[in-house]
């Protein structure tokens, strides 16, 4: 396989998709290390990795796993929407995460083969007002509390001893 891909340490919010051309019975056998060697690097979180067929999907098809599992925008899909809905699978799903923010080189080898890299959809960031009451008021300018009287005596007692250990020192001085 050809492709090869920059990965960034920064890396972030990107969804990875391969076909893998193994047997059912050889995806259940499938460990991490194989998975890390398909993908042309040392390790992988596997936790950030779904390895699934076309039957999982039932129902749910392959762009609807895509938008409402894996958070792509619907306008994502659109241009590889017919391609994507005439795989069959198995696939591999890999996001960043899974690359445990190294910096490296991905270079998916057989029996992996790229089909595409699309981004989660983000959720766009509001700020409203909170809606209940008690989280609406003034703040208060805060003032400085008042020193207690224990702290006082204890910075007064401080200084005398200063100034008496201050005195003795100089009546030491003078009398040697």
């Amino acid at each position: 396989m050809s492709e090869t891909f920059q990965i960034s340490a920064t890396e972030r919010g990107l969804v990875r998709l391969f076909t893998i051309d193994l047997t059912p019975d050889d995806l259940e056998d499938l460990r991490e290390a194989q998975l890390a060697a398909a993908l042309g690097v040392d390790a992988v979180d596997v936790d950030q990795i779904d390895v699934f067929t076309a039957d999982d999907l039932k129902g749910l098809g392959l762009v609807g796993y895509m938008t409402t599992g894996l958070g792509i925008a619907d306008a994502e899909l659109t241009a590889d929407r017919t391609r994507l809905e005439a795989l069959k699978g198995p696939f591999v799903v890999v996001r960043s995460a899974a690359f445990k923010g190294q910096e490296l080189v991905l270079a998916p080898q057989s029996p992996l083969r790229w089909i595409g890299t699309y981004p989660e959809e983000n959720a766009p960031v509001q700020f409203e007002p909170l809606p209940d009451e008690a989280a609406k008021g003034t703040v208060a300018p805060t003032t400085k509390p008042r020193p207690s009287d224990a702290a006082m005596s204890g910075r007064v007692a401080t200084v005398v001893l200063l100034v008496l250990f201050a005195l003795t020192a100089v009546l030491v001085w003078i009398a040697a």
